[in-house]
């Protein structure tokens, strides 16, 4: 039945993408994160949804007669180097080579949608459609796996669709995390609107804490925290969101088992936890490949190529000041970075790293300066809104990836994108705005 739908669907989605751009974004995306492949199981499970999806839209963009000019600013120059930086550090990897230059080409992919956002979006309908796609994808599952958590009274263990991006528990909680600014900025647009998508909302957002937590990821949990004090200190009613807060998690005490307090009790006991003192093991020898090799790193995965983690262990107490543990790690068995910022030193050395959190910093502070001049101006709120969750949702993704391998992200390369789309398309519009406004007012006032 989901083939068949799918397959009747998919003419009217191809229609419209050549009708309107900014719809193959939005299914670009939509693809990428919710992967309808692994929802059918006959004839539609051969079709390559994401690949059809992204061809068509770029192809429509090519033939297109009126294109708008690329506008990078700062952060986009930065993601530009960041990925030729990464082609360079691929180019001459310590890795596989098969194995370097599939990470490489799924970079690419994203990199390419990240382009095409800054090509094809121009207004808020976009954005907003292109968020819309988020929350059918990474919400739609969290919604489907929440209510099975609730349902089965928190015996439910929630993970990811394997060979998936987000197959990870611990990655798919991140997402779920960095979709919660985004559901709370479509609450206060279309809520007030419709009481079907406000309560919609509601449940949406309950659910993807609720989905967060199934996850058992202790990372999830930060990155929840995260989302939530970020709100609580924004928020001109923090009464009320306290009370919230004390109200949904009251519901939760009786839901979540027993076992899951004891695993988020590890994080106050990190050196006691294998678990946590393996990823700082993973830490200290990405550490080490970025020493022998600062400028351009290992190259994709090369921290998990058993031959590269066997050479960096044999040197894992020539740099005594990282880590005091004495525990040698096993040669045998490599292991990711287990953080996006180890996983980036190590995978593109020193200069990787420092554009990396270039990009992050600036994208952040961007979108809070976007916020700031809208405020400034008397600009419309739901640009403010929009600025301020886009920004909570780099500063979740910054805090959550501390501690899983989870650097090159569909969602967040699209978050960074919209971020120059707002600075260099939507507020430039209402700043104009804003100057015909006052240049009519003043014309027609009497002398």
């Amino acid at each position: 039945m989901r083939d068949l739908f799918l397959i009747v669907v998919l003419p009217f989605l191809v229609y419209a993408i050549f009708q309107r751009p900014f719809i193959g974004l939005g299914l670009w995306i939509w693809t990428a994160l919710f992967n309808p492949n692994g929802w059918v199981y006959g004839f539609a499970a051969d079709l390559r949804y994401n690949f059809l999806f992204a061809g068509l839209t770029i192809f429509v963009y090519v033939l297109a007669k009126q294109k708008s000019s690329l506008r990078l600013g700062s952060v986009g120059g930065l993601v530009i180097f960041f990925f030729i930086w990464t082609t360079l550090s691929t180019i001459f990897g310590l890795a596989v080579p098969e194995a370097a230059w599939e990470i490489w080409s799924r970079f690419a992919k994203i990199f390419a949608l990240f382009i095409f956002i800054l090509l094809i979006m121009e207004k808020k309908l976009h954005v907003d459609f292109f968020l819309w796609c988020l929350v059918f994808s990474v919400g739609f599952y969290a919604a489907l796996e929440g209510l099975k958590y609730i349902v089965s009274g928190g015996r439910h263990h929630i993970e990811g669709m394997a060979g998936h991006v987000l197959g990870d528990r611990n990655e798919l909680s991140i997402a779920m995390a960095m979709l919660l600014p985004i559901c709370f900025y479509l609450l206060g647009e279309y809520g007030p609107k419709s009481l079907v998508l406000k309560f919609g909302f509601l449940g949406l957002i309950i659910l993807l804490i609720t989905a967060i937590i199934g996850t058992d990821s202790r990372g999830g949990v930060v990155a929840l925290a995260a989302v939530g004090g970020y709100l609580f200190l924004k928020s001109k009613r923090k009464f009320l969101f306290a009370v919230l807060i004390v109200g949904v998690g009251g519901l939760m005490v009786g839901l979540i088992p027993a076992e899951w307090f004891e695993r988020m009790n590890t994080i106050s006991q990190a050196e006691g936890d294998t678990s946590f003192m393996g990823r700082v093991i993973a830490w200290k020898l990405s550490y080490i490949l970025a020493s022998q090799h600062p400028f351009l790193g290992g190259g994709f995965k090369a921290l998990e190529s058993s031959h590269v983690w066997y050479a960096l262990s044999q040197d894992f107490f020539q740099y005594p000041f990282f880590y005091s543990g004495t525990t040698l790690p096993n040669p045998y068995n490599a292991r990711a970075a287990h953080s996006i910022y180890f996983q980036v030193l190590g995978d593109h050395g020193f200069v990787g790293l420092f554009i990396f959190l270039a990009i992050l910093t600036l994208s952040f502070f961007k979108a809070g300066t976007v916020a700031k001049k809208v405020r400034d101006i008397q600009g419309p709120q739901w640009l403010i809104s929009l600025a301020t969750m886009l920004r909570l949702s780099i500063f979740t993704y910054a805090v959550g990836g501390a501690a899983l391998s989870f650097a090159y992200f569909d969602m967040i390369y699209a978050i960074f994108a919209m971020v120059i789309v707002l600075e260099y398309k939507l507020l430039p519009d209402i700043i104009n705005d804003k100057h015909n406004e006052m240049t009519v007012t003043l014309a027609l006032s009497p002398p």
